[in-house]
């Protein structure tokens, strides 16, 4: 398999995370499902990585592999590698995974309310990684979550500590999450879509929470979502993923400005800021699903812009900076361009 890694940029901070050439099978009745094909990025200190798509399309899996959380025995790395600080974290023991999950590492899960244990209060949950990663004791372990949810916006900390997930809102609960994602000060936080179901109020102050964290913490961040309108607002680079393959990859200014790949100038005609009738444009049809793949490109059903070639033979151009899985990408001022522009 050919790595679709991008060189380290001169002059660039060191990667602190920098996935590989990531291939992610799940064994079924029915066969083996390749969730995530060849997807390659890094994440530096300080910043914040969008990676961007359709539900379907592997973001969640990928990350999960990340965090070494993939469902066993089904799910598996088959190839690639996930470097963390120079150590690939596929050659670790699960203790020693461990051992870096939560504090070196952390992830806040898409749905708070299936991820926090509906029995224990959630002091008790904030504060479990703490006894484990940082061998704190109960007194110094409640001092520090009660600053957890001072830091996270939630008020009256000391008596909510003794609450229980139902007795929280959902924005709250979001609120939770990250306190438990940021307990030991990791190095890289991973959320998961942590603004999917909240209202729009609740999720401006979610994203202001994470963008001021990691300015002050200097963590990177990978912020796994569907809505472009929070890329805009949030991210530093995008990683755009169709059906498992990271098709386009550019900073979010680049990629707002000068989209390369047709599903990638797709998704952005959508926003309605960029609408230019009454009626949404939608991508017609929906992600193939494992066993009914198209022979050629994986978009190429769906695209406007599709020939001959795109209907036989799959995309091998290398995706780093700027660049993007298409057999004819699109190029300022090209028909195609001026096309979906208008």
């Amino acid at each position: 398999m050919q790595s679709t890694a991008s060189a380290p940029l001169p002059g660039k901070t060191p990667a602190l995370l920098s996935v590989e050439d990531l291939h992610v099978h799940f064994v079924t009745s029915r066969g083996v499902v390749r969730a995530v094909e060849g997807v390659s990025y890094e994440v530096r200190p300080g910043e914040v990585l969008a990676i961007v798509g359709e539900s379907g399309c592997g973001k969640s899996v990928s990350s999960l592999a990340v965090m070494r959380l993939l469902a066993k025995p089904a799910g598996r790395v088959v190839h690639g590698k996930i470097m963390f600080e120079g150590v690939d974290l596929l050659t670790l023991t699960d203790e020693q995974m461990r051992e870096r999950r939560g504090r070196d590492i952390s992830m806040i899960f898409q749905e708070p309310m299936t991820s926090l244990n509906p029995v224990l209060p959630i002091g008790l949950q904030i504060m479990e990684p703490l006894f484990i990663h940082l061998k704190m004791t109960e007194e110094q372990a409640r001092a520090r979550a009660v600053d957890l949810l001072k830091m996270v916006g939630i008020t009256d900390p000391e008596r909510r500590l003794d609450q229980y997930p139902h007795q929280f809102s959902g924005g709250m609960r979001q609120r939770v999450m990250i306190a438990i994602g940021l307990a030991c000060n990791p190095k890289l936080i991973i959320a998961d879509e942590p603004t999917t179901a909240l209202d729009v109020t609740i999720q401006a102050q979610i994203l202001d929470l994470i963008t001021r964290l990691r300015r002050e913490r200097g963590m990177g961040v990978v912020l796994i979502t569907h809505d472009m309108g929070v890329v805009a607002e949030t991210a530093d680079r995008v990683v755009v993923q169709y059906s498992g393959q990271a098709v386009e990859q550019a900073s979010t200014v680049d990629l707002f400005a000068d989209p390369h790949h047709p599903y990638t100038a797709a998704l952005l005609a959508a926003l309605p800021e960029r609408a230019v009738e009454q009626r949404l444009p939608s991508i017609p049809g929906v992600v193939p699903g494992q066993f009914d793949r198209p022979a050629g490109c994986l978009f190429s059903p769906r695209c406007s812009f599709a020939n001959a070639r795109c209907q036989t033979e799959r995309p091998t151009r290398d995706v780093g900076l700027s660049q993007s899985l298409c057999h004819t990408p699109l190029v300022q001022g090209s028909p195609t361009k001026r096309e979906i522009a208008a």
